[in-house]
C-alpha cells in the first residue's frame, strides 16, 4: 500500500493493496485516563451490525451526486472510469493509553526509550484520509497509524462507527474486510449520520505478549512516574492532616 501524509493540508491519501494478516488484541486496562479522556460510556450503546447492500454502478453513480450536492466541506467523492470512487473520511481518535512513536518531536506526558515515545494523543483529535472505494477498515488503521509515525502494532486497535439516533448515540465495531467509503457514501456527508472512531481494542484480559519490549519499558517508566505522583499527592494529604491533629492537640493542652 501506498500512502502519502501531509500534516500541513491535514489529510492523508492511501491507495489499495491486499491484507492477509490479522490479529486480535486486547487494550491495557491499567493506565489512568488523563483529564478529557472519558468516553461517553452510558450512551455509547452497541448496535447490532447492519447487513451490506451492494448498489449497481449506477446505483453509486446516482449517490455521488447526491453525496457531491450535499457537501459543504469540498470533501467530494469522484467515481473513475472503472467504477472505483475515491473521497475522504474523517476519523476521531478515542484512544485511552499511550501509543509509542517513531520520533523525537512529540507533545503531553511523555516516557522517552531510545528513538520511541509514549505518549497520550490529544483529547478530539481528528484526522481526515483520502482513500478509495477498495480500501479495507484493517488498511484505514494502518494508514492512520502511519500518518502519526505510530509504532504500536495496528492490530491493537478497532474502527467503529457511531450514528445518533432519537438522542441516543449507536456504535458498532468495523470489522476488517469492511469497506469505510462505502459506509460514508450510503449514510451521506453528515457527521451526525455517520461518524468514525478508532479506539483500542475492548476486550478482557490483556495479551501482553503482542507488546514489543520498547512499548513495555515505556508502559513501566510511565507507571513509575504516575506511581511517584500518587506518593506525592498522598505524602502532602497526610502532612496536612497531621498539622491540622498537632494544632488542635496544642488548642487542647494549651493552660487556661
Amino acid at each position: 500500500m501506498t500512502w502519502t501524509s501531509s500534516m500541513s493540508s491535514g489529510y492523508s491519501s492511501l491507495e489499495e493493496e491486499e491484507s492477509e494478516e490479522f490479529f486480535f488484541t486486547a487494550r491495557t486496562s491499567f493506565f489512568r485516563r488523563p483529564p478529557g479522556k472519558t468516553r461517553a460510556a452510558p450512551q455509547d450503546v452497541q448496535k447490532e451490525r447492519e447487513p451490506h447492500v451492494y448498489l449497481s454502478k449506477e446505483e453509486i453513480k446516482e449517490k455521488i451526486q447526491s453525496y457531491n450536492s450535499s457537501v459543504t466541506d469540498k470533501l467530494k467523492m469522484t467515481l473513475n472510469a472503472n467504477g472505483i470512487y475515491t473521497g475522504f473520511i474523517k476519523v476521531q481518535m478515542e484512544l485511552c493509553r499511550p501509543i509509542t512513536v517513531q520520533s523525537s518531536q512529540s507533545q503531553g506526558r511523555c516516557a522517552h526509550s531510545n528513538n520511541e515515545t509514549a505518549f497520550y494523543l490529544p483529547d478530539g483529535c481528528v484526522n481526515t484520509l483520502h482513500i478509495s472505494s477498495t480500501n479495507t477498515v484493517r488498511e484505514v488503521i494502518e494508514a492512520l497509524l502511519k500518518k502519526f509515525f505510530v509504532a504500536d502494532n495496528p492490530a491493537k486497535f478497532a474502527l467503529y462507527k457511531r450514528c445518533h439516533k432519537e438522542d441516543q448515540v449507536y456504535t458498532c465495531k468495523l470489522s476488517d474486510r469492511e469497506h469505510p467509503l462505502y459506509l460514508r457514501l450510503v449514510a451521506g456527508p453528515k457527521t451526525e449520520m455517520l461518524s468514525f472512531v478508532l479506539r483500542e481494542h475492548e476486550t478482557g484480559e490483556v495479551m501482553w505478549e503482542a507488546f514489543s519490549i520498547p512499548e513495555l519499558q515505556n508502559f513501566l517508566r510511565i507507571l513509575d512516574k504516575e506511581e511517584n505522583e500518587q506518593l506525592q499527592i498522598l505524602k502532602k494529604r497526610y502532612a496536612a492532616y497531621r498539622d491540622k491533629l498537632e494544632e488542635a492537640l496544642g488548642g487542647v493542652w494549651k493552660p487556661g
